[in-house]
């Protein structure tokens, strides 16, 4: 019996121990937990951060495509101008050699000379993208005409132009360089 008690002593140290031992244990475990969890935390703020330089770049790559087709736009734009301002001081050019082939002239070779350049300054215009905007026998229209004249006269249809007085030109089917001076019946 004497077995079955024990030194009160010795159980104190052995409960004290114990407890040490489990204090000691849970320390360890809320140790490991706080270890997991600042792991987790980094784990997440990486993934996060991955995330912001992600889009980021998304964003930046977005803003330089805008940026190239801006410029892009702009440049075009400049061309256009530059191009059409161009054409315009030529056209007074094109006129006056308009006017010389309808004037008669003795010399066959000259004034065959005059109109193989007058056709090649059209071919020109042509291929950079000026075309000559059809008048004559067309119903007036003011985004291509401008009427200089009307009568009244009822062989011809309304608003139908039967003269043009100075020709129009239009850059890519889209912008008119110059209109057409034009007389307008009825």
């Amino acid at each position: 019996m004497e077995d079955i008690i024990k030194d009160p002593e010795t159980t104190e140290e052995t409960i004290e121990e114990e407890v040490k031992e489990e204090e000691t244990e849970v320390e360890e475990t809320i140790e490991e937990e706080v270890k997991e969890e600042e792991a987790e935390d980094k784990e997440e703020k990486e993934e996060e951060s991955e995330i912001d330089y992600l889009d980021r770049l998304q964003r930046t790559m977005a803003e330089f495509d805008n940026y190239r087709k801006r410029t892009e736009k702009e440049k075009s734009a400049m061309y256009d101008l530059g191009l059409t301002d161009t054409v315009l001081s030529i056209l007074p050019v094109l006129d006056n050699f308009e006017r010389a082939l309808e004037s008669a002239c003795t010399d066959k070779a000259y004034a065959d000379g005059m109109e193989m350049i007058y056709k090649q300054m059209l071919d020109l215009l042509d291929s950079i993208g000026v075309t000559q905007i059809e008048a004559k026998g067309q119903k007036f229209d003011t985004n291509l005409h401008d009427a200089v004249m009307h009568i009244e006269d009822d062989k011809y249809g309304e608003n139908e132009v039967i003269e043009e007085l100075q020709k129009g030109y239009i850059y890519k089917e889209e912008k008119v360089i110059r209109y057409s001076m034009v007389q307008v019946a009825n």
